[in-house]
């Protein structure tokens, strides 16, 4: 016998209750096993660094490339999901296969190959994302939507990605060596890919969904796949999306990138001292995942998305000026992350409540695609020819820019929040 709520539930096309619990959860495990690869070339830089000689031009190349071959499988994969309609078979092939690119990068013996494995990596795990927002937006019941896509993007990324990684990664390589450390972190994904395959449904398509899916047949021209762009970017929500993505993935992607080295050579710490607070960060974007997004459903989207990236100008101030206790240092990492809880809101959430369900996973892999072409890619690249022209402070005084942008264009927001929506209505 059935409750209401699964009866509610399959009458919209969607699962009970609990399935829509264990589809969030192994998304989200699944992305963190996604980050936790995609973190580990730079937890293990100061390692890499220095058996591979690499500048710090090099090491923003390394990760301004891996940013840019996974924005160009966002906006690939994302719309490949959306035309064939087979999301699980696409996520199962991707999660194998960046698993495998993480065995390829513990082989790179030069620049050149840890380059060449880190662009295989960025392709194999670009579409892993778009993919799992655009499952999550069918399974998952609509006033529950912005903590579900919080918790299935940030919780377990953050967790595994952010706290577990450097930890675990670092100790790994100081026991047994860099590469090993590459070895050992492509096991868990082919674990999960397994465990999606045989536990998650394919997702079941909306009506409106098959009424453009039959239009589209399985060839979509590029024309139309611009001509799609062109009119998402129309809404002033996408755009305002894009421009904060850019700039805050930047400011991610550069703090990944080069506070590790900066802890370590400019501030004194040690490998250890460095790593545990890098996974402050880790458990600080955790707490995030579920906490910002929820607050997000009850006060709104657009005063989180204000706040969090203005908090954020903490964490390279206090890292530049901040001379006192380790413990304090720890608060400021903890406070100053605040801003990655506001990821899957301009990434997914906010997108997917302007536009219909058939442009979500299009939507999602734009927002995520420019995002890092424009900031993943561009931003530790230039950062990198900074700290070779001007120090390690060079990009720190990015990071502090770019979230004080991100903030300010946080204010052109449109409310999209149902909770907002419906008190206005009422």
């Amino acid at each position: 016998m059935h409750t209401v709520e699964e009866h509610a539930a399959r009458a919209q096309g969607r699962g009970s209750a609990g399935y829509q619990a264990l589809v969030v959860g192994l998304l989200s495990l699944n992305f963190g096993i996604v980050f936790f690869d995609r973190n580990s070339t730079n937890f293990l830089m100061p390692f890499v660094q220095k058996d591979l000689g690499l500048n710090f031009d090099q090491v923003g190349s390394v990760a301004g490339i891996f940013s840019f071959f996974w924005a160009l499988a966002a906006f690939g994969v994302g719309r490949l999901s959306d035309i064939v309609g087979n999301r699980k078979l696409l996520l199962v092939i991707s999660t194998l296969a960046f698993s495998a690119c993480s065995f390829l990068t513990g082989l790179a013996a030069s620049f050149a190959m840890l380059i060449g494995a880190r662009i295989l990596m960025g392709v194999a795990e670009g579409g892993v994302m778009p993919i799992s927002h655009a499952m999550v937006a069918s399974e998952v019941s609509p006033e529950r939507r912005g903590l579900a896509q919080g918790i299935a993007q940030n919780f377990g990324s953050n967790f595994f990605g952010s706290f577990v990684a450097p930890v675990v990664l670092t100790w790994l390589a100081a026991q047994y060596g860099w590469r090993e450390a590459f070895y050992i972190a492509g096991i868990p994904g082919i674990v999960c890919g397994l465990l999606i395959w045989f536990l998650i449904e394919e997702p079941a398509k909306t009506p409106q969904e098959k009424v453009e899916k039959h239009k589209k047949g399985f060839v979509a021209g590029i024309g139309e796949y611009f001509s799609a762009i062109v009119q998402v970017m129309k809404i002033r929500n996408i755009w305002v999306c894009v421009v904060m993505g850019i700039l805050l993935v930047a400011y991610l992607v550069i703090t990944w990138a080069f506070m590790p080295l900066y802890l370590t050579q400019i501030r004194g710490y040690t490998d250890s001292e460095q790593s545990w607070l890098m996974g402050t960060l880790g458990i600080s974007a955790t707490l995030g995942s579920f906490l910002t997004a929820g607050l997000s459903d009850r006060i709104g989207r657009r005063p989180v998305m204000i706040a969090m990236p203005l908090i954020s100008m903490l964490l390279p101030l206090g890292v530049m000026f901040y001379h006192g206790s380790y413990a304090v240092m720890v608060a400021i990492f903890f406070v100053g992350w605040a801003l990655n809880g506001i990821f899957p809101l301009f990434m997914a959430t906010v997108p997917s409540e302007s536009v219909s369900p058939a442009q979500a996973a299009t939507v999602f892999g734009l927002c995520m695609g420019s995002c890092e072409i424009l900031g993943g890619a561009l931003g530790p690249k230039i950062a990198g020819i900074l700290a070779d022209a001007h120090g390690l402070n060079a990009p720190m005084w990015m990071m502090f820019g770019l979230a004080l942008a991100g903030g300010i264009f946080g204010m052109l927001l449109k409310e999209t929040a149902p909770s907002q929506i419906a008190k206005r209505k009422s």
